[in-house]
């Protein structure tokens, strides 16, 4: 009986074994994961966890009642495909910390790491967030009065921030760039996320580069020296596929398992979802690497018919959303280097949504605590409709009676 190995228990991993069953596979089916605990929700840890809302985001999932085997607590080191595998999908083994697991076909779902400062493993109150051990380790830390600086101002760091703030720390962001997300969004958007810290009573210092850390202080490369009480590191991920060296599967220069439009690897018998891919768009014709939940939500479907002998395509539109100083962020789309921002507001109620065109054509939509811009301009985003920047430009205007 054929035996499928999944190698990740985050949301990719959970839900291609779940897509896997619910579109009727019957083999064997394994789902092999580094961490100790059964898969969980992510985006909540930076908000809910740290708060103290919740101290448990673990998914509802039946494992028997699949029947899946789960392997937990074990770390993949590296991949070996069986000779001869070429063209016909043989298989091979995942080596991992405590011995081999083979399998006949094989789904990459590791996901991503994060990245630190040099050093800033050995020095104590150091935290970076991405697991659920990393949140309540943090939140242990956040304590009313305590002051947090945090090195970073991309979604993580902002959703760290205002937590932390909202918790009664005296927090300071440090952000080696002059805006926040500005690796992601152009100035003008930058700036608006800007006041949002001050307001919060968090102060942000920009174009601030960290030369050093040292127990209890963050050291500037202007000289600078600031007390902490906590650290937090919130400077990037990367893809977690370091396992993966020599192993035949091809990976980008930033590390991403590269796959095709139908998620295969150029491995027989390898898929890939997830964080860990970057995949071939037809819809934008690029290459894209996304690192957000709807990703690793939508792609096992795909993924998964595509095991079971169909011919699927993953060309999704790019979702996501952040909660920040009181305000939900959403963005729907992909904008290159070049496209036309036209700015939507914002009204009296402060409340804004910015877009990205070519030509008449909506390209992307980032929307602040307006949820029906978001919902009418994904469709206009989607479908590639027409669109009147004007009336898009007219907070009075629904978005739906846009188009031209």
């Amino acid at each position: 009986m054929e035996n499928v190995l999944v190698v990740g228990a985050g949301m990719a991993g959970l839900q291609t074994v779940v897509q896997l069953r619910e579109q009727g596979y019957t083999g064997r089916l394994t789902l092999l994961g580094a961490e100790p605990h059964a898969p969980y929700d992510r985006p909540p840890l930076s908000k809910d966890v740290l708060v103290g809302k919740t101290d448990d985001t673990a998914f509802e999932a039946d494992f028997a009642a699949m029947d899946v085997q789960t392997i937990f607590g074990r770390t993949a080191t590296g991949l070996r495909l069986n000779k001869g595998t070429e063209g016909n999908g043989e298989g091979g083994e995942v080596d991992t910390d405590a011995g081999p697991v083979p399998f006949d076909r094989l789904v990459i779902a590791t996901g991503s790491r994060v990245v630190n400062l040099p050093g800033a493993d050995e020095v104590p109150g150091v935290h970076t967030l991405r697991t659920i051990d990393d949140a309540r380790a943090l939140r242990a830390a956040l304590v009313p009065g305590a002051h947090v600086v945090v090195v970073g101002a991309g979604w993580i760091g902002a959703e760290v921030a205002s937590s932390a703030a909202a918790l009664g720390c005296r927090v300071t962001v440090v952000e080696a760039l002059h805006a926040p997300l500005a690796g992601a969004f152009p100035d003008e958007i930058g700036a608006r996320f800007v006041p949002w810290y001050a307001e919060a009573g968090v102060e942000l210092l920009l174009d601030a580069r960290v030369d050093r850390l040292e127990p209890g202080a963050v050291h500037l490369t202007d000289g600078r020296r600031l007390p902490a009480d906590a650290i937090v590191v919130g400077i990037g991920v990367r893809p977690e596929t370091g396992w993966l060296a020599d192993s035949g599967v091809d990976l980008d220069p930033r590390g991403c398992v590269v796959v095709d439009d139908h998620l295969h690897t150029s491995a027989p018998g390898v898929y890939a979802v997830g964080d860990c891919t970057v995949f071939d768009s037809a819809r934008y014709a690029a290459r894209l690497h996304v690192e957000h939940w709807d990703n690793a939500l939508q792609a096992p479907r795909t993924v998964a018919a595509n095991l079971l002998g169909g011919d699927a395509a993953y060309d999704p539109v790019p979702y996501f959303w952040s909660d920040q100083f009181g305000r939900m962020v959403q963005y729907v789309g992909h904008h290159p280097v070049g496209e036309d921002l036209v700015i939507r507001g914002p009204g009296e109620d402060g409340k804004w949504t910015a877009g990205w065109f070519r030509g008449d054509a909506l390209v992307a939509l980032l929307t602040v605590a307006r949820p029906r811009d978001l919902a009418q301009g994904r469709k206009l985003v989607t479908t590639g409709a027409p669109v009147d920047r004007a009336k898009f430009a007219d907070i009075d205007v629904q978005l739906k009676d846009a188009g031209r």
